[in-house]
């Protein structure tokens, strides 16, 4: 049976990159967007599109049910919605750090609940979430981002469990830095919120390196629509898999060294 397929936030980047890899494939690939002009690419391609936003209800159970509707079975959830907010934690409003969890987070969850019905039916079914290495690791003015990026890492470690018994696997993709839109929104997030504050002078250094990361670091989106793509075709999926810029690397270093000294090597970094 030709799988079924959802991908949210594919407007762009990761998202975008992952349902054309998926649709060339031969797989049915519904992109799910709140800006559905910006996915006329991937109409073109045979990629059906969902008019939906994670953060309203209505729209997910809408986009969940005209998919239902037409194909009467969902195998593959892949929760990409997202977005970085940052700025130093004394001047980010309460009201963005909520907004921040609310996309990065509820909104996963929620379209999660919605799908796992019809996977629970089927004794079958996979939840892809597009987590971080953010969901591993610290960095000044991204704590918000950071604390979402954590939450889905603890969220998805305890659904695996709870879905084991209905043969439906959770993985965790933990991407790097990735050229996608993500970086700029995240700088001028941070220029915003906290580039006049008391914190300035550190964060303008730290612009000047997410750009410089962007530019010279950063990997393809492509790299990820591949692993996403590994963890679907595979048999038995690994419960996480690091990849793009230095991915697997950054996360064993901060395993194998105290907190202090990953804060050193980190802050050195923003000079």
């Amino acid at each position: 049976m030709n799988k079924v397929i959802l991908i949210t936030g594919a407007s762009s980047g990761i998202g975008k990159e992952t349902a054309k890899l998926l649709v060339k494939q031969g797989f049915t690939v519904y992109g799910a967007a709140r800006r559905v002009e910006r996915m006329e690419d991937l109409k073109a391609l045979g990629v059906h599109l969902l008019n939906m936003d994670v953060t309203e209800e209505a729209s997910m159970v809408a986009g969940i049910n005209e998919l239902l509707n037409k194909e009467k079975h969902l195998d593959v959830l892949v929760n990409n919605a997202g977005y970085g907010s940052f700025g130093a934690v004394e001047d980010v409003p309460l009201s963005e750090a909520k907004y921040q969890f609310e996309v990065n987070l509820f909104g996963m969850a929620r379209l999660t609940q919605l799908a796992l019905p019809t996977m629970r039916a089927q004794q079958s079914g996979r939840i892809i979430n597009i987590s971080s290495i953010a969901g591993k690791i610290g960095e000044p003015h991204g704590a918000w981002y950071h604390a979402t990026k954590f939450a889905v890492e603890g969220w998805s470690d305890s659904l695996r469990m709870e879905l084991k018994q209905f043969g439906i696997d959770v993985v965790i993709i933990e991407p790097g830095a990735i050229k996608t839109e993500w970086n700029t929104i995240a700088r001028e997030n941070l220029i915003k919120t906290s580039g006049n504050s008391a914190y300035k002078e550190l964060v303008m250094k730290h612009v000047e390196m997410l750009k410089k990361m962007d530019e010279k670091m950063g990997a393809e989106p492509t790299a990820i629509a591949k692993t996403i793509e590994k963890a679907i075709l595979v048999h038995k999926p690994k419960t996480r898999y690091a990849a793009g810029a230095g991915a697997p690397l950054i996360i064993w270093v901060r395993n194998h060294i105290s907190d202090r000294l990953f804060d050193k090597i980190m802050m050195s970094q923003i000079k």
